[in-house]
């Protein structure tokens, strides 16, 4: 059966939304048997190679200049940004973490006033209010657990969205194909990971699971499912059509973790993500979302 552009944009955004809800899972399963900077490092250099086979299927070379925007780009994220999320997964219940990461968007609309000059409105900022309440109610509640929430990995989420919409930004500023950018980013994020890992002592990866896991992480959710979104966003004709599915993501993202790491999925997490989420559609423009974490 033959299907237009849009109809294969939304199937090709449904396929990086359902890999996209397998992450928090992924990341939680992943740590229990490996560090955040072991899991990285096998996750980043996964990535590498399936964004290496695109960039060889697509074409297009690259430039000194190219190579000094990509240094830039590759130490926020994979390197930072990662690095800093899986250590916030590590030390958090996974429904907590995944749920605190989505404030990317409104982090971003915090960012933009700044670096962008945009103004911050009225609606931005009770979204904003009404999101982070949906996270302070986590908080107070013990995110569905007997210990509380620990307030250093709950930091280092918060700050894991703050790199991200760094990295967005400078992402969005990009010139030329989508593969190259992410195959250069992914080369000097996964060199720098090397270079922490030497300097600071790690153990490099050799445990079944770790690889396992992280490999899992490079090709579906740093992999694949980049490459999906945006080739989605690219066949649609408008992109609000693709963008809107992000808000599907966490939501599936709670019925993963539940089905495969067991934990239970609190109230008090459900609520929190419908706060978080409706302060997102309060606070920005769901056709303004067109990247997801």
């Amino acid at each position: 059966m033959h299907m237009d552009g849009n109809s294969q944009a939304v199937v090709r955004a449904l396929g990086a939304v359902v890999l996209w809800s397998t992450a928090a899972s992924a990341f939680r399963l992943s740590l229990d048997h490996g560090s955040p900077w072991q899991v990285l490092l096998v996750a980043s250099t996964t990535s590498t190679v399936v964004f290496l086979v695109a960039l060889l299927y697509g074409g297009g070379g690259f430039t000194r200049r190219d190579l000094l925007a990509a240094a830039v780009r590759g130490a926020l994220n994979p390197f930072l940004y990662y690095l800093v999320l899986l250590s916030a997964y590590d030390g958090l219940p996974a429904q907590v973490a995944m749920v605190v990461n989505y404030l990317w968007p409104l982090t971003l609309t915090l960012l933009a006033v700044p670096l962008l000059g945009q103004k911050l409105t009225a609606g931005a900022l009770g979204g904003i209010a009404v999101s982070f309440s949906g996270v302070a109610l986590m908080a107070l509640l013990r995110g569905g657990t007997s210990g509380g929430v620990p307030l250093l990995p709950l930091v280092l989420a918060f700050a894991s969205t703050v790199i991200w919409s760094l990295s967005w930004i400078l992402n969005t500023r990009a010139e030329g194909p989508v593969a190259r950018n992410l195959f250069l980013n992914f080369c000097f994020g996964t060199l720098y990971l090397v270079i922490w890992g030497l300097l600071s002592g790690q153990v490099f990866p050799s445990g079944r699971e770790v690889i396992a896991g992280g490999c899992y992480i490079g090709l579906f959710e740093m992999g694949l499912a980049f490459l999906l979104w945006n080739t989605a966003l690219k066949r649609s004709d408008r992109a609000s059509r693709v963008s809107n599915l992000i808000y599907i993501t966490p939501f599936l993202s709670l019925g993963v973790i539940a089905l495969t790491v067991r934990e239970p999925i609190a109230p008090a997490t459900v609520l929190g993500l419908v706060l978080v989420m409706a302060g997102i559609v309060i606070g920005i423009r769901p056709q303004k979302v067109t990247a997801c974490r």
